[in-house]
This record gives C-alpha cells, structure tokens and sequence, in this order.
C-alpha cells in the first residue's frame, strides 16, 4: 500500500523541512512506515508534500541525525531496522499529546529531561494547535532526606547533607515547573483535566524511565562520574549520577503485541505501578 502522510497543519509556522521530518518522523514511530522499508523517492516526497527537493533532502538529513532512517547510496532512503536504539525523547512526547488522553509516567532522579520535552507540545496547546482532554503526569523520585549511594563526596564517599539539599532544590525547580505549567492549561480552560503527582521512594535512582501513553517506553542507565558542585556556598568535588550522559533506549506496542519491544513497555508499567502502589510515598511540593 503507498505511502500517504497525514495533512500538514497549515497553520505551523515552523519551517517547512521540519514539518516534513515532523510528518514522516510520525509515520515511521508509529509504523504507518514499517521498520526496513524503503521511503517514496525525493520526487514521490515533493509531490505529496508540496516543497522544493532541497526542503525534501534536508528533513531526511534530518530523520538520519535523529537515527531513524539511513540512506543507502544507489538504494534509496529506508526505516532503520533496528528499534531499540539510542533515540530521542521529544519527538515522542510531543506527540503523545495528539492523544485526547495523555499520560506521562517517569521515574529517574529530578525530571529535568521531561521537563525541556514538555515545553514545545504545552506551548501547541496553548496557542490550540493540540487539544487533549486530559493530561496525567507521574513523577517518581529519591527521597533525598535520606542517604543515597550518590550523589557523596568525592574525597571519602560519605553522605553529605548539603549535596542532598541542592539535589532536591533542583528536583523542586523543575517538579514545580511542571506542575504549574499543566495545571495552568487546566485553569485556562485549555485541557479539561489535568493531574501532576509526585512521589518520593528511599532507593537510588541509577536509571531513567519515561512511559508514555502506556505504549512508548524510553530507558536509560544514569553513569556515576566525578562532578565539582556548589553547595551552599562551597564548591564540593562528587561523585555524581549525570543525567545529560544518559543514552535512551525505545521500546513500543506498535512493534506487535508478542514482541520484545511490547513486553518491555507492559513490564516497565508493571514495575513503576509496583513502585508507586507501595514502597513510594506522596510528596507536596509546596511544603518543602
């Protein structure tokens, strides 16, 4: 069957290589465009999008960066085949919010990395690009009242009170921002309902997880490494969990039900409902 996208918005002002790669990038995450099959050629791809071949070329210079296709000389351009790659968060979430009903689960060390994927897709529905019904974001974090592995002193690796504080500082910074940021699409009149929960468990958190939707899941390991920080005042050398060195892995339903990628999506909900349903306990964000 070929390959028809969906209506470009007509009112995206972004530029017109990035909603090809927008639009095609969609149709490959969601498998209207199957893994290891051949994209139309450049001319097929100007006539059902409209823009020049340069426009054409650059959004699938574009899709190669973000690793979702890969250019064969004399081939063609096709899917990657391989799906459970390193791979970017945004694209997903924002287009998680296409849902009428969105969910958001995460659990890692303080949201910072959800709360820059946010930013695009709540300025689209605040200007009424995306209209969801309903938007519920879980967040499940360490309780840094208590000791944790990391983030300790680099010198002895002892637990130092101060390093707990400005983690937890951060963890609120951007907590917070999410929270108001949803609630406010709410109290506009934007979204009819919205829910953002926080939640506080006394593990380390030595890896990152975001489901979404309930059917798009990302991974990742956060690399304990040397670190100098300011703490109240005083630079402290740690050692430290460092989320920008994360490499996330996509596991998605929309590989097949009995497939790998499916299995990891419906036992990764397992495990954060498990989690959250016990051993995690609410958190109020105004009352730090």
């Amino acid at each position: 069957m070929a390959f028809t996208p969906d209506p470009l918005d007509p009112d995206d002002d972004r530029p017109p290589y990035e909603q090809v790669a927008s639009s095609l990038g969609a149709a490959i995450r969601t498998k209207k465009l199957a893994p290891g099959e051949k994209l139309p050629s450049h001319q097929r791809l100007t006539e059902l999008y409209g823009f020049a071949r340069a426009t054409i070329q650059r959004a699938l210079r574009e899709l190669e960066d973000e690793g979702l296709v890969v250019s064969r000389k004399g081939s063609g351009v096709y899917v990657r085949n391989r799906t459970e790659r390193p791979a970017g968060l945004r694209p997903y979430v924002e287009q998680a919010f296409a849902a009428q009903h969105v969910t958001i689960d995460f659990a890692g060390f303080t949201s910072e990395t959800l709360h820059g994927a946010l930013q695009e897709p709540l300025d689209k529905i605040r200007v009424g690009r995306l209209t969801p019904s309903s938007i519920r974001v879980r967040i499940l974090v360490p309780d840094m009242a208590v000791p944790h592995v990391a983030p300790v002193r680099r010198d002895d690796g002892a637990d130092d009170a101060r390093l707990r504080k400005r983690m937890n500082d951060i963890m609120l910074g951007y907590a917070r921002s999410i929270r108001d940021s949803i609630n406010e699409l709410e109290q506009l009149g934007l979204v009819p309902e919205t829910t953002v929960e926080v939640r506080v468990h006394s593990g380390s958190a030595f890896f990152k997880l975001y489901v979404i939707n309930g059917a798009d899941v990302f991974f990742g390991y956060y690399p304990v490494k040397p670190n100098k920080v300011v703490a109240q005042g005083q630079a402290i050398e740690i050692y430290d969990l460092l989320g920008k060195d994360t490499v996330l892995f996509h596991h998605s339903v929309n590989e097949g039900e009995s497939s790998s990628g499916a299995q990891q999506v419906q036992q990764a909900q397992m495990w954060f409902e498990s989690v959250w349903d016990t051993v995690a306990r609410d958190f109020d964000l105004d009352a730090q």
